[in-house]
């Protein structure tokens, strides 16, 4: 699904709260941040590292989002297996969990950043029930869970899933 500029300029006219920033202020017309929406979407706006990158950028939440989907399945999956906890999967020298962790953040940091240095709508893909959005409110969610499962583990000192 392509989104050009005439569609965000539209969705912004009809809704007040998108030509702010994130943080509720309108954008000065210099200030480099908060920038309004048109500037942080990486199809009409800066495709730079830095830009999307930015707190308010495109690709931290889908980034997070992404990581913390796989971080919550791939505890499940570990503590089934190895009846350690997160944070005992990430530090015991045996299980190299450190290693994989810092391999999966690049890749997927990079896997997800290419698309929007091409210039692609953060809400473009869809496939059936697989939409942007659905991503986004997911990741938001794993990001809920996973932060509750280690606050969970670390208080009762044994893995959620054992």
């Amino acid at each position: 699904e392509e989104l050009g500029r005439e569609d965000i300029e539209r969705h912004q006219a009809e809704a007040s709260s998108e030509e702010r920033s994130f943080l509720g202020t309108r954008p000065a017309a210099c200030a480099p941040w908060p920038r309004s929406e048109l500037e942080r979407r990486p199809e009409t706006g800066d495709r730079s590292l830095g830009s999307l990158l930015a707190v308010d950028g495109a690709a931290p939440e889908t980034i997070n989002g992404r990581m913390a989907m796989v971080g919550f399945l791939w505890a499940f999956a570990a503590e089934k297996m190895t009846g350690l906890t997160v944070m005992e999967q990430l530090f015991n020298p045996s299980t190299f969990g450190i290693l994989w962790f810092a391999a999966v953040v690049q890749l997927f940091t990079v896997v997800s950043i290419v698309p929007f240095i091409k210039g692609e709508s953060t809400d473009a893909r869809r496939c059936g029930p697989f939409n942007a959005k659905a991503e986004r409110w997911n990741g938001r969610l794993a990001m809920i869970g996973f932060v509750a499962l280690v606050i969970d583990e670390m208080i009762r000192q044994t893995p959620l899933f054992h």
